[in-house]
């Protein structure tokens, strides 16, 4: 290939079929997996957790809530730090860090020492998420975004059903402290195989800290993005809200499944067609228009679950992962999409969005657990509800000033 050849090939970047987009394209998924398997595995833990450390149900969600809200810190820093640095090294140093973390946190003896070492993996989780998009943004063809796009969502859910999954017949063997160590070495291997198949960048151009002053202050005066952000921020606080609340009320009255309650996420595993149907249906009709009844399905999988018998929760439960992580895929690609049109840094602007993801998870995850402790299912039921009554609006919005 002659000289010309290949800067008109970088310049375009990678096509599906070709051996390097093959090898991103798996090598993220795997990240996406190993991100959400570590973040997420504490989950369905959490009364094993309760009862390890004798700390009350809401007081046990911070092991989930410490991470997601060092998790939205770090990502103020770490997409901005991408910017400057590159995307690659970030991811593949955030990977194994949070691995090692991980481990260690499987091991911790007391109550505070856990909390510590899950905040500190919430941190080193930030580098993959704040990069991915960015990455798949500047590397791959533009023909193929929505689909690159959906397959690192598509490992992210992965990972999300492997978290619900895994941790219960893991923790029926082992205890929860066995479990995480599992799970802490599954993370390893994701970060290995990251770390071998994702090539370093071709197009990524560096950024000054004088343009990381000028990219925040237009992401956060472009309505569109910050409307997206918000979006993330509400979908995201109904989803592990209600996934928060869930473990402990199948523990209780009726129910009483104790570890068999791990079993009903077998319903999360539907939601992993979701990303690459909302990418394709995208692609006929735009984001905007496939996210509304996304969201409107997500709030018919929240009201499923008001109902006491388990198929219903079950049902429920599968309704709303796959309207939620479709709607993750549309929106994500979304922020980074407009980003790119008005000339925000990808990274920076992908960060921000993840910031108020993550921010809605700690803040709602929290606040749902504390309402099935006071007012039970009803509490939980209601704020989903509003936050995802709040997310359609914000979308009608976020079409309204998503002009070129």
């Amino acid at each position: 290939m002659t000289t010309a050849l290949v800067r008109q090939a970088v310049a375009a970047g990678y096509r599906p079929g070709e051996r390097a987009y093959r090898r991103i394209t798996t090598g993220l998924m795997l990240g996406g997996l190993a991100n959400f398997l570590a973040l997420y595995h504490v989950q369905p833990l959490l009364p094993g957790i309760a009862g390890a450390y004798r700390v009350s149900a809401a007081e046990a969600t911070a092991v989930l809530s410490l991470s997601t809200v060092t998790m939205a810190v770090a990502l103020l820093f770490v997409g901005p730090l991408s910017d400057i640095v590159g995307r690659v090294p970030i991811m593949r140093i955030s990977l194994a860090g949070s691995a090692v973390l991980g481990l260690a946190a499987a091991a911790a003896p007391t109550w505070h020492s856990l909390l510590v070492l899950r905040g500190l993996e919430g941190v080193a989780l930030a580098g993959l998420p704040a990069v991915a998009i960015a990455y798949l943004r500047e590397e791959i063809h533009p023909d193929a975004h929505l689909r690159a796009n959906a397959t690192y969502i598509m490992g992210t859910a992965l990972g999300g059903a492997a978290g619900r999954l895994l941790p219960g017949p893991l923790e029926a063997q082992w205890g929860w402290s066995g479990a995480g160590t599992v799970i802490g070495g599954i993370t390893l291997l994701c970060a290995a195989g990251l770390w071998i198949l994702v090539p370093p960048s071709r197009r990524f151009e560096r950024s000054g800290s004088r343009g990381l002053v000028r990219n925040t202050a237009l992401t956060l005066r472009d309505p569109a993005l910050v409307l997206l952000c918000l979006v993330g921020a509400a979908t995201m606080g109904a989803f592990v809200g209600l996934y928060n609340a869930l473990s402990f009320r199948l523990q209780a009255a009726p129910y009483l499944l104790g570890g068999a309650a791990t079993l009903v996420y077998a319903a999360y595993p539907i939601g992993i067609a979701a990303p690459p149907i909302a990418g394709r249906l995208a692609l006929r009709r735009g984001r905007g228009l496939v996210a509304l009844p996304g969201v409107a399905l997500l709030l018919a999988g929240i009201l499923l679950t008001a109902a006491p018998g388990l198929p219903a929760i079950v049902a429920g439960l599968g309704v709303l992962t796959f309207a939620f992580l479709g709607t993750h895929s549309l929106v994500s690609g979304w922020v980074a999409g407009r980003a790119h049109r008005i000339g925000v840094g990808v990274g920076q602007a992908s960060g921000l969005y993840l910031l108020a993801y993550y921010a809605g998870s700690s803040v709602f995850g929290a606040l749902a657990a504390y309402l099935w402790q006071t007012g039970g299912w009803s509490g939980v039921i209601a704020v989903s509800s509003v936050l995802t009554v709040a997310a359609g609006t914000l979308v009608l919005l976020a079409r309204r000033f998503d002009t070129p």
